[in-house]
């Protein structure tokens, strides 16, 4: 990342602290989609899986989850098996990180030549719009991806909870992987051989209330790059919004749930069966809003591309098969804007006279 270009941005949680009536110019974003949705009472609403039902092989459950990657992208997750007092543990580590002195949370500050850290995550342009949150960006795996002076500085208990918790949303995620290849009928290895040794990444966001909360974007529309996310809402605040059928839909968090999504990686891997969907965060004038999203993603080394028994004659590859690397790089480096890094990796058809 070239140094020169690019500014840090200051923390928004700082700035409303101060009890701001109107939001810098810098801000601004209202020319975006309204954030708020209307009569929300008569959108669909997000497909819950019950995981417990996954592992006693309760067919009609395996074609729920099936149906939610196809139609939705998105899915809430129950009884996931995550330890409920290790979520608990999370949820209140979290919400005291943030609730760090400034000088405290200074010791964690991104630069502008790493995105771990905290900050935007995407280090801002000086031109460029910014984002109505804090984030908190860590890599967790591999290990050697770790940026050495931040994990070790989290405070305890919540550095020893943080590691326990990414190593069982890691286990969880190569579960739900397993049962995707189970409902798409490939073998079990097929999308998890590349997934082996995978990375996974944490971004803890906090998004503080906002005077003008339709005027600006906790996080603009995207999808994600990776394989799949696991996200914890840690205070159950509505805020995610997601895009089905051209319509912004506000998903209600439930009650011990993750929100499980699919990534442009997997909807590669599946050659376009499952799909990853835009989605974003808005902010609300009256509550914070505050969750842990947890991104698994192949091992560097690799390559992606469909999964050969889902390229057939009738299902001809969409998508061209590259090194994970060049993908990653390739998905930071558009700016992510939508969905629009995958339009750079699929197969243009060509019509043949």
């Amino acid at each position: 990342m070239d140094g020169s270009s690019v500014v840090l941005a200051p923390s928004v949680q700082e700035l409303e602290k101060q009890g701001i009536t109107k939001v810098p110019k810098q801000y601004l974003q209202p020319n975006q989609d309204s954030i708020l949705v209307s009569n929300t009472t008569s959108l669909p609403q997000l497909p819950v899986i019950d995981l417990s039902k996954l592992l006693c092989e309760d067919a009609i459950e395996l074609e729920n989850l099936d149906h939610a990657c196809k139609d939705w992208g998105f899915f809430q997750l129950i009884n996931h098996g995550v330890n409920p007092l290790l979520v608990e543990n999370i949820k209140i580590g979290v919400q005291k990180f943030f609730n760090l002195p400034i000088e405290e949370k200074k010791k964690f500050w991104q630069t502008t030549e790493e995105m771990q850290g905290f900050g935007q995550v995407y280090v801002a342009l000086e031109e460029e719009k910014l984002r109505w949150g804090d984030m908190f960006f860590i890599k967790t795996f591999p290990l050697h991806t770790r940026h050495p002076h931040l994990i070790p500085c989290i405070p305890q208990p919540f550095r020893d909870n943080l590691e326990s918790y990414s190593l069982e949303v890691n286990k969880l995620c190569v579960t739900l992987i397993e049962f995707m290849s189970k409902a798409l009928k490939i073998k079990p290895n097929e999308l998890l051989d590349i997934f082996e040794e995978g990375s996974q990444a944490m971004r803890m966001n906090y998004y503080p209330p906002c005077p003008q909360p339709d005027q600006v974007i906790g996080l603009n529309p995207h999808s994600d790059a990776g394989t799949l996310t696991i996200l914890l809402q840690v205070n159950e605040m509505e805020g995610l919004q997601i895009k089905k059928d051209g319509i912004w839909i506000p998903i209600r968090p439930l009650s011990d749930a993750f929100v499980v999504n699919v990534g442009d990686i997997l909807e590669v891997q599946t050659n376009g069966i499952y799909r990853s969907i835009e989605h974003r965060a808005t902010v609300n004038s009256e509550k914070e809003r505050i969750s842990v999203a947890a991104f698994h993603a192949p091992h560097m080394g690799g390559y992606i591309g469909p999964t050969p028994s889902l390229v057939t004659p009738q299902s001809p590859a969409l998508f061209k098969t590259m090194p994970t690397a060049d993908f990653l790089n390739g998905y930071i480096a558009s700016r992510i804007k939508g969905k629009s890094y995958l339009d750079v990796v699929r197969i243009k058809n060509e019509i043949h006279e």
